[in-house]
């Protein structure tokens, strides 16, 4: 996936297959918002901004970390969802072969939770960075920290219910507290996105 167009992902994604679907398109607007951040972050240096430099240098090698682990997240996501569709295509006809295809389907559905899961935590991250950025940016792109806080909600949102499609199909009860307790999170991230991008239109309003 790394090395597709982004016409050719788009092929891709609008084809009849099982993948790449929701989940890639999560940790797609992740990276985005993390590039994005990236690109601010290397307009904000000089010596009017000597004061913030450390930060903004930690922001921006974070930034760029977490882009190029949402583009992971996005072919992990790809994969995972395959083995879901092979474990629903095991045989069921006796009792032991409708046993062993319960426990793939399980298995495959923890499995296809997790990108989408870590999606909702990088984002999270994200998020924090562009509240962190925010204030010490270069005024002249301070609508890119918006679009930022917009690509991670999207990445967000979409993230969430490909993780509750998957949640159903978990038998495992430590696995399934763990993917509710990052369910959690994301209503909290997703408001302070939202600040994010009010706090923007507000200043470019005055």
């Amino acid at each position: 996936m790394q090395d597709q167009t982004i016409s050719g992902f788009l092929e891709q994604l609008a084809a009849k297959v099982p993948a790449p679907g929701g989940g890639a398109s999560a940790a797609l607007h992740a990276a985005q918002g993390a590039a994005l951040l990236g690109m601010v972050a290397r307009y904000s240096t000089g010596e009017k901004y000597a004061g913030d430099a450390e930060a903004i240098t930690r922001i921006r090698t974070e930034a760029d970390r977490l882009r190029g682990r949402a583009v992971e997240l996005a072919a992990e996501d790809a994969a995972a969802f395959t083995a879901v569709t092979d474990a629903y295509r095991l045989p069921k006809g006796t009792d032991a072969e409708k046993d062993a295809r319960g426990a793939a389907i399980a298995a495959a559905s923890a499995g296809a939770a997790k990108p989408p899961a870590d999606t909702i935590t990088l984002a999270g991250h994200l998020v924090g960075l562009a509240e962190e950025l925010l204030p010490i940016a270069n005024r002249n792109v301070v609508t890119d920290v918006a679009a930022a806080a917009e690509a991670a909600r999207a990445a967000l949102t979409t993230a969430r219910v490909n993780v509750e499609v998957n949640l159903a199909g978990v038998r495992d009860g430590e696995t399934h507290a763990a993917l509710g307790g990052v369910l959690g999170t994301v209503d909290d991230h997703v408001r302070r996105a939202e600040r994010l991008t009010e706090q923007v239109r507000a200043e470019i309003a005055r």
